[in-house]
């Protein structure tokens, strides 16, 4: 299960460049401040975590001040590969133009039949599907 985990969660690290490359090219105008530019990313970033937790990192620090690390590091593998996939998502929908409040209801109808799906899967019958 650590394996599995630590699997997805890189995956979602490497899907966040993508994700920050469209912010990037996309949402960070010339003429922001560095506070901005870092306000920017953030929202980004909370959008995604309220998609998918129901709760921004703050809100969620907040509730849970004895552990370590950050929501996403509390997340289960089913959660790390929607987000992932999340994203990926978010960065097509950047690159096309659409509002972040056109893009919210679009990833958490993504993020509800995904986490659906994945935990109705048995994680001991994960290696039995591709055989």
């Amino acid at each position: 299960m650590s394996l599995n985990w630590n699997l997805n969660r890189e995956i979602s690290k490497l899907n966040y460049r993508i994700h920050t490359d469209a912010i990037k090219s996309k949402l960070i105008l010339p003429e922001l401040t560095p506070v901005q530019i870092s306000c920017t990313y953030a929202s980004e970033a909370d959008m995604l975590n309220v998609v998918l937790f129901g709760k921004t990192a703050k809100e969620w620090r907040e509730f849970n001040s004895d552990k370590k690390g950050n929501i996403r590091d509390e997340a289960s593998i089913n959660e790390l590969l929607v987000l992932a996939n999340l994203e990926s998502y978010n960065a097509i929908l950047i690159n096309q133009g659409k509002a972040q409040d056109e893009r919210m209801p679009l990833l958490r109808d993504l993020a509800v039949s995904q986490l659906r799906t994945l935990n109705g899967i048995a994680v001991d019958n994960i290696c039995a599907i591709g055989d």
